[in-house]
């Protein structure tokens, strides 16, 4: 499984279910993931039960299987996991089906996923024939209120053999429906890249009000000492309704409209901060009030559509990673999906 290392809350934990022996495993893999993260025993315990079942349903309902990921949910600290199961099975166009108890398609009880719900602060789906399955739940002891203002997802696995991602992400809410997302990818993978890329977030946290252009500029000077990174920040301003974007390296950028599904390519220059770059520019772009915001590492293939997947544009961000993630995703370096958007 992939470990998190100090400083770096936000990397997921991916564990791939392929065969019966593995469920158990993930689950066992999955508890110890949560103790290390301080996780209460109770927290622990309803994970165990989520993972059993969601581990169980990839190996009754696909033929390959498929892969859950873990990690701590936003702002929340060890009180809250967010879970994804993600499989390229066949799919089911009437999933609502499934979730009521008694109903089974493998000759099961047929309680599995009823149970998932209930075990879940938040429990969201989408599934469609021919492209497979996406569950996205929270599980928690401490459920919290909804509030409004923003939604965030993230994906953020290390490639295989790795503990450490190379690449990061990191989020500030500067208040007044102002938001800063930061995605950076570490030259190569491993302990190194995951260096250059801490160095870079320890710069983006201690700086919440310089200008994009600007704050590049001194990531750039903080990560001359490492192997360099691919760094981009996005800073959207609701009540204005404009987004502001600087990047250099190869992060990937989207402003998707759900009505349409169409998206704007944001712009990043050419180069490394902390070896050799070009000019850094600043762009400004116009945001809707339904606006979804991806921005993804060079481990995730940018031929990427929403429009492939039916009714997804109004899901949670963190759905949407992880189909981005499920499908799109190389097997040859880290790999990070960032998604963001408001709601009322």
């Amino acid at each position: 499984m992939a470990l998190t290392f100090p400083g770096s809350w936000r990397q997921s934990a991916l564990f791939f279910v392929v065969e019966r022996s593995q469920a158990g495993d993930a689950r066992r893999q999955a508890v110890t993931w949560a103790e290390r993260h301080g996780c209460s025993k109770e927290l622990q315990g309803q994970l165990a039960l989520v993972i059993t079942e969601l581990a169980g349903n990839l190996v009754l309902h696909t033929l390959h299987g498929g892969c859950l990921v873990l990690r701590l949910a936003d702002g929340r600290g060890a009180e809250a996991v967010e879970v994804l199961s993600l499989d390229k099975g066949p799919g089911n166009a009437n999933f609502g089906a499934c979730m009521q108890d008694g109903y089974s398609t493998a000759g099961t009880a047929g309680i599995g996923l009823g149970v998932v719900r209930r075990a879940s602060e938040f429990f969201e789906v989408h599934s469609q024939p021919g492209i497979g399955t996406a569950l996205f739940c929270i599980v928690t002891c401490k459920p919290v209120m909804e509030k409004a203002g923003r939604l965030f997802g993230l994906v953020n696995v290390a490639v295989k053999g790795e503990e450490q991602c190379g690449d990061a992400s990191s989020l500030l809410d500067l208040g007044n429906g102002r938001v800063r997302l930061m995605l950076t990818d570490g030259l190569g993978h491993g302990p190194l890249a995951a260096e250059a890329s801490q160095a870079a977030l320890s710069v983006f946290a201690a700086e919440p009000q310089m200008g994009l252009g600007s704050l590049l500029e001194k990531i750039h000077d903080a990560l001359k000492a490492t192997r360099g990174a691919a760094v981009a920040v996005a800073e959207v301003d609701a009540a204005k309704g404009r987004l502001s974007y600087a990047g250099v390296g190869n992060i990937a950028g989207y402003i998707v409209q759900p009505g349409s599904l169409e998206s704007t390519h944001l712009v990043s220059m050419n180069g490394t901060l902390g070896a050799v770059r070009s000019r850094i520019q600043e762009f400004s772009y116009p945001w809707s009030d339904d606006a979804l915001l991806v921005m993804t590492s060079d481990g995730i293939k940018n031929h990427w559509r929403l429009d492939r997947y039916a009714g997804v544009s109004n899901r949670h961000p963190s759905l949407i990673a992880g189909i981005l993630f499920r499908d799109h995703a190389r097997t040859t370096d880290d790999a990070t999906v960032a998604t963001l958007r408001f709601k009322p």
